[in-house]
């Protein structure tokens, strides 16, 4: 008997990728949404159902539901009032998957990411295991929310329940597509980009491909599982520049130098990766329940600059408001010449 997948923000980046994954190995997939995204006709001409749901509404998502499912998937699950709605529909649903996050780890002097400006990038082993403790649950950050929804569910969750934890998602029809800040450089035939850190750091990217044949794993083996969800290979941030230079024929430099990114405000060198310690994370237990990662990031991200050619442009702030909201300047190219200028490179 064919399965069904439901898909909670089946517009999204996330939820774009695992339609197209189930599809391929023979589900029937619903994919929901507020309709705030352009329509996925690729999908939909695929056999992809298409629905109207605001979860904000009281029942909506019950009565989206109503004919049940082999798997549920939230990939847009933000507060304890959704995983709530999830617990609510438990009984039609097969299997409760949950995207999740990697920034709910901190270390053991309680750092974390959402607030390592403030206190100090955090200490964490590499790689990074599930069992590295989390930040508590709370309406506090952006973490403490996602671990709520953890929490929630691993306490009152029934039947099989995976939760999902990706590094930096990247993929088309991304609202924070970090590629940009390279992209955008090479567009505007920038002839330098300086790059902090010696263009060492390390942030673990995770194509929406990976997250995708993560989960159809996670499903086929059944059970109840929480899951780091990553790319084969942690890159460099100066391996992401080149991948993305290379396919972008960019023939200008991109130039390296020690040190922290310059000043808080210009953000000089300072990319969406730009980490002063490696934050990568094992995917052991992901390839135990028969993960097999769909691609690495020099081949995803061929798709990525080629959808940020056609999308992005001078109303990239409306287009991508995850990415316009990082509280410093990320195009300074002002700040970029004089430091350039000082012949510091």
């Amino acid at each position: 008997m064919t399965r069904h997948a439901f898909i909670i923000g089946g517009t999204g980046q996330i939820g774009r990728a695992l339609a197209a994954e189930l599809l391929d190995h023979g589900w029937r997939v619903t994919l929901s949404s507020r309709g705030g995204r352009a329509r996925p006709e690729e999908l939909v001409r695929r056999g992809a159902a298409l629905v109207m749901l605001d979860r904000d509404e009281p029942g909506a998502l019950a009565r989206a539901l109503a004919g049940g499912a082999d798997a549920v998937i939230d990939t847009v699950a933000f507060t304890p009032s959704h995983a709530d709605q999830l617990l609510e529909v438990e009984g039609d649903a097969g299997a409760l998957v949950v995207i999740s996050s990697c920034s709910v780890y901190r270390d053991d002097a309680g750092r974390t990411l959402d607030e390592a400006a403030r206190k100090g990038f955090p200490d964490f082993p590499a790689p990074l295991l599930e069992t590295q403790s989390t930040v508590e649950p709370g309406p506090q950050t952006y973490s403490t929310r996602k671990v709520a929804v953890e929490r929630r569910l691993l306490d009152h969750a029934g039947g099989p329940l995976t939760i999902v934890r990706p590094g930096a998602v990247h993929g088309p029809y991304s609202a924070h597509p970090r590629e940009w800040w390279f992209v955008k450089r090479m567009l505007d035939r920038r002839s330098s980009i300086p790059l902090g850190h010696g263009g060492r750091s390390r942030f673990h990217t995770t194509a929406v491909a990976n997250i995708a044949a993560l989960v159809r794993a996670a499903l086929d083996r059944g059970g109840s599982h929480i899951l780091n969800a990553a790319d084969p290979e942690a890159l460099t941030v100066a391996e992401i520049g080149a991948a993305i230079a290379s396919r972008l024929g960019y023939e200008g430099e991109i130039r390296l130098f020690d040190g922290p990114p310059q000043t808080t405000q210009s953000g000089v060198g300072r990319s969406p990766w730009s980490v002063p310690a490696p934050f990568t994370l094992s995917t052991e237990a992901a390839q135990a329940v028969g993960y097999r990662p769909a691609m690495g990031y020099r081949e995803s991200v061929h798709a990525v600059c080629d959808w940020l050619m056609e999308e992005g442009g001078e109303n990239w702030r409306k287009r991508f408001p995850v990415l316009a909201s990082y509280p410093y300047e990320l195009f300074d190219y002002a700040a970029e010449d004089r430091f350039l200028a000082t012949g510091i490179l």
